[in-house]
This record gives structure tokens, C-alpha cells and sequence, in this order.
């Protein structure tokens, strides 16, 4: 794993954005194409904004699937992360060869099958990711689990991840966070060939410093971005307070 830390959440996002630009086009020149995973979230806001600013990468030939949605969540709910992606994202770029939105409203375990057999007959390049408040990748919150070989899955949130979600301001109260969610599996993010994890912000920091120097564990669920072969974890002033 690569540790890069910058002064600013906006160095941060301009730094993994470009690192991102630079795999997906390297994708495209090997293969003809290249297949991106997007996180949400306002850890992203700055990544994203790299990425829909640059005009160097042929967006007819990107697919982009995204990590979890939460269950029984309209698009029209400001939480919502198709939503998020379709304003942040994917009306701001030029036609994509192909979008892979999860529905939330879809029947749960329908729809958890046919983003498997999607994402399968297309391995992922590049994969963007976020570290939670309680250490999570995607929605697997602690104890997660790193074994199940299901592209996607129901996972249950558990109240630190809720409650970031409000903190973060995507709802008026506790009670209005769903308890559920479908969320891409651990392994299938491992099954990415570049990961970018792009984490800003002094409330990181304590997951942070668990998740990049503790031994990898399902208490710490993005520690096991420690195995893979080509991780970056791109932090800032605040998020990496607590690193030595």
C-alpha cells in the first residue's frame, strides 16, 4: 500500500483524480476500454471534480458501476447515491460507453444477482474508494465480511455508520437513515487491478490510523486494502493527525 498525504482536501482530490485519469486512459490503450468503480460520499467531492474537469479521457469507452445504494431509496432522496452520481458524475461527462446503477428499490436479492453476473463479464481497472468513520469499505460495516464471494450484497449499517450519514447532512434525523443497504463485497473490490482511497477530514483520522497500521482485520474492514497489489491512500492534514 502507498500512503500520499497533502495539505488540503483539495490537493487530495486533484492528486487521486489524477492518478485516476492516468489509469483509466492506460486502461483504454491496453484494452480498448476501461471499467471504473465510483464512491460518494463528501469524502469524494473533490475526486470527482478532477475527474468531470478533465477533457484527456474518451468517456464512449468507460463503464462505471458504483459501490452500494441503500435499500428502498428513492432517486429523488437527496441521500440517494444514484442520484449523487447523476448529478456529480454522470451528467457531467460525455456519454459513457455504459452506466451500472444499483436500484435500491429493486427487490434486494433480484437485484444483488444481476449486478454479480454484470460486474463478472467486466473486471474492474480502477476502483475508487473511501474509508468510513468506523472503518468500512462500501457499506461492510465492522465486522465485515472479507470471505463472501458475491459481487454484491444486503448488509446491515450499523449506528456509527448511520450516524455519519447524518452528520454529514444526507437527513433530517437518526430515525430517517435505512437500516440496509446493498453494498459491493470486499472481495470484489480486491478483485480491482488499481485502487484509489481517497480520504480527507480529522474525523478519519482514528479509522485511518486503525485501518493503515493495525493488522488487517474484520474489525477494520478497509485494512485489507493493506493486501492488495496496487493501493493508494490518499489522506490530508486531518485524516492522517494521527499517523506517525
Amino acid at each position: 500500500m502507498n500512503i500520499k498525504t497533502f495539505n488540503t482536501r483539495l490537493e487530495l482530490g486533484q492528486h487521486a483524480g489524477a492518478a485516476g485519469i492516468e489509469a483509466i486512459n492506460a486502461a483504454i490503450a491496453a484494452k480498448g476500454e476501461a471499467n471504473i468503480i465510483l464512491a460518494t460520499g463528501q469524502s469524494q467531492f473533490e475526486t470527482l471534480e478532477t475527474l468531470v474537469a478533465s477533457d484527456n479521457i474518451d468517456w464512449s469507452k468507460v463503464r462505471m458501476f458504483h459501490l452500494d445504494e441503500y435499500i428502498g431509496m428513492p432517486m429523488s432522496h437527496k441521500a440517494s447515491f444514484r442520484k449523487y452520481l447523476t448529478e456529480r458524475f454522470i451528467t457531467q461527462v460525455a456519454t459513457l460507453k455504459e452506466v451500472v446503477l444499483i436500484n435500491g428499490e429493486a427487490d434486494p436479492a433480484a437485484e444483488c444477482e444481476r449486478l454479480h453476473n454484470k460486474i463478472k463479464a467486466h473486471p474492474i481497472d480502477v476502483a475508487f474508494v473511501g474509508i468510513g468513520e468506523n472503518g468500512h469499505l462500501a457499506f461492510n460495516d465492522p465486522p465485515a465480511d472479507f470471505d463472501v464471494k458475491d459481487a454484491y450484497l444486503i448488509v446491515n449499517l450499523d449506528e456509527q455508520c448511520r450516524r455519519q450519514q447524518l452528520g454529514e447532512g444526507w437527513f433530517g434525523s437518526l430515525a430517517e437513515v435505512p437500516l440496509q443497504a446493498i453494498s459491493m463485497s470486499i472481495q470484489q473490490i480486491l478483485s480491482a487491478q488499481k485502487i484509489i482511497c481517497a480520504v480527507p477530514d480529522e474525523r478519519k483520522a482514528l479509522a485511518v490510523k486503525n485501518c493503515l497500521t493495525q493488522p488487517v482485520s474484520n474489525l477494520y474492514p478497509a485494512s485489507i486494502l493493506q493486501q492488495h497489489a496496487d493501493c493508494t491512500c490518499y489522506l490530508d492534514a486531518g485524516s492522517a493527525s494521527l499517523l506517525k
